[in-house]
């Protein structure tokens, strides 16, 4: 029996992407928006989103320097 490769769950590196900036500025205003719209509905959501957008904001700068 050969062996075979399988891609099924394999990760690309977001880096490999031209538009990695655009992207990662995208997905920072995205969840900051989000953590505006549910302000007064649910704190344990807002708190996630803005350490998600947290997250992207450090990515973003250490990629800027």
């Amino acid at each position: 029996m050969e062996n075979q490769y399988c891609k099924v769950g394999t990760v690309t590196p977001i880096t490999s992407n031209r538009n990695v900036i655009s992207l990662l500025e995208y997905q920072y205003q995205t969840f900051l928006n989000k953590a505006s719209d549910m302000k007064y509905t649910d704190a344990k959501l807002v708190e996630f989103f803005e350490q998600k957008a947290e997250k992207i904001q450090r990515v973003l700068e250490n990629m800027m320097k």
